[in-house]
């Protein structure tokens, strides 16, 4: 079993002779207790090539202290990160295993470092008693497990936020402690001061600065491919969103290859983008049904209760988990699949050597901009068709073809933004504002073919269907204002700017 502390915190250099400044005149501040010192042994874990480490993850095995065990850390933002627990064993949890599975492939994790620590904590607290924040002082000794033996020491103080307690007061005591001539660390973690102290310092690329179109599409398929990974373990633990960005970034990446087929090769892009649909697939499942049960809650929620007839409520979370849980299952599922391992080498093969095309080496004010108008072009032609069906099933197909069209304008206006600036942001803001119209209809015809299925089960099981027909006639309604509403902000969606770039 793992639990989940979040950490937010700050590192700062000190020698065996700093001294720490009086925390008690720092707002807020009552107190400050000594809570004594503590002999830490932590063993970190990690593939030959330091792959962890190079994400900026930490795995690692701890005795001593309060809190030993497993702990497996991700980055969450800067000074912040998650770090998930597990009970202490000779064998690495599977649960951590999994989360970082993306990252290793497969790969062996090994120990390559062990840090001893000697750690002296300071509690401060308010006049309630309460924690507001966490300071150790840290004497290191750092023992590189693979290749020469080689070690190092250093001191070091860290302030770490307790749970609940505003961030701000970080600043507080950040400003008291430079004051007293302390200065932030220059590693981000105990970890990467050792390994780059003892000569295993993880291998990072350097992004070179965009020359030509080629490099921007590049980058920002690069900048995709660490988001999937990045977003693997949310989806694993079911965090809030996770399962919609992981899915945004497969999109994006599929959407890029498509629009920017001038740019790179489809011959070799085009597999990998059906894998990339396979896999939005299969995330797909888990956030549409996510979106569709809050849709449904809200509109209930909305609703006078003389208008809830029967146990709507009761229905909507029996339907939801059982579509729900299923859902998440499947997501899950894929992520541990041997395909999903083949797609992520398949990407990392793809960026290492891309298949680029003559016109990659041409200026990107010029080269870029015809791919972006081509989608625009796409979209225009495939709304002016809906908009001339008549209302009925023909026409929502119509209309989420059209969405999707939308969408895929809307990635490659953002895909061009570091490249052309304004005129590309502004379309991409535009083609947003069309994807959402079309969207929400989308979700409407959805939503409909939902509560017919919930009013048949409320009518089988001898409970009134009242409400789930007034639910349908709302969604109904909603999606008529959305049909009505389109045809001024497509007026609206002009690509003018992205058309007087150099070359057009």
């Amino acid at each position: 079993m793992a639990d989940t502390k979040r950490e937010i915190e700050r590192k700062y250099e000190a020698t065996p002779g700093t001294r720490l400044p009086d925390l008690t005149r720092t707002a807020g501040v009552a107190a400050v207790v000594d809570q004594g010192t503590a002999e830490l042994d932590a063993v970190y874990y990690d593939t030959a090539d330091l792959r962890l480490a190079a994400a900026s993850i930490t795995l690692r095995r701890r005795t001593g202290g309060g809190d030993e065990g497993w702990h497996l850390k991700l980055p969450v933002a800067p000074d912040v990160r998650d770090e998930i627990r597990a009970p202490l064993s000779e064998r690495l949890p599977r649960t951590l295993r999994r989360l970082v599975r993306a990252r290793t492939r497969g790969a062996e994790l090994t120990p390559v470092m062990r840090l001893l620590s000697a750690r002296r904590t300071l509690l401060l607290v308010d006049a309630d008693g309460a924690p507001l924040a966490e300071l150790s002082r840290d004497a290191v000794r750092a023992e590189r497990l693979s290749g020469p033996a080689d070690g190092a020491s250093w001191d070091e103080i860290e302030a770490e936020l307790a749970d609940g307690v505003d961030p701000a007061f970080l600043d507080r005591i950040d400003k008291k402690l430079r004051k007293a001539g302390l200065r932030p660390s220059r590693s981000p973690s105990k970890l990467a001061r050792a390994l780059q102290e003892t000569g295993l310092d993880a291998p990072r690329t350097a992004s070179p600065e965009p020359v030509n179109a080629g490099d921007h599409i590049l980058a920002y398929l690069r900048e995709q491919a660490e988001a999937l990974l990045a977003y693997d373990p949310g989806v694993r633990r079911d965090l809030p969103d996770a399962v919609h960005q992981m899915r945004v970034s497969t999109r994006r990446l599929r959407s890029a290859f498509r629009s920017y087929r001038g740019i790179l090769d489809r011959a070799v892009t085009d597999p990998v983008g059906e894998e990339l649909k396979w896999l939005a697939g299969e995330l797909g499942a888990a956030r549409d049904q996510e979106v569709l049960a809050e849709r449904l809650r809200e509109r209930i929620d909305a609703l006078p209760k003389p208008l809830l007839l029967g146990p709507v409520r009761g229905r909507l979370r029996v339907w939801s988990a059982a579509q729900g849980s299923g859902a998440r299952r499947r997501a899950v599922a894929a992520l541990d699949g041997k395909r999903y391992l083949a797609l992520l080498r398949s990407l990392d093969a793809l960026l290492a050597d891309p298949p680029l095309l003559k016109a990659a080496s041409g200026p990107a004010d010029t080269v870029i901009p015809r791919a972006v108008l081509r989608d625009w072009e796409r979209l225009a032609e495939r709304i002016g068709h809906a908009l001339a069906l008549p209302a009925g099933t023909e026409r929502d197909l119509a209309l989420h073809d059209a969405r999707k069209a939308a969408k895929r304008a809307r990635y490659a206006g953002e895909a061009a933004t570091p490249a052309l600036g304004k005129p590309a942001r502004r379309f991409a803001k535009r083609m947003k504002a069309v994807q959402t119209v079309l969207g929400d209809h989308q979700d409407s015809v959805v939503a409909r073919d939902t509560l017919r299925e919930l009013a048949v089960q409320a009518h089988a099981a001898g409970e009134s269907a009242f409400t789930w027909g007034l639910l349908y006639g709302q969604e109904q309604r909603s999606a008529d204002a959305r049909e009505r509403e389109l045809p001024g902000v497509w007026a609206e969606a002009s690509p003018d700017e992205m058309r007087r770039l150099p070359g057009r």
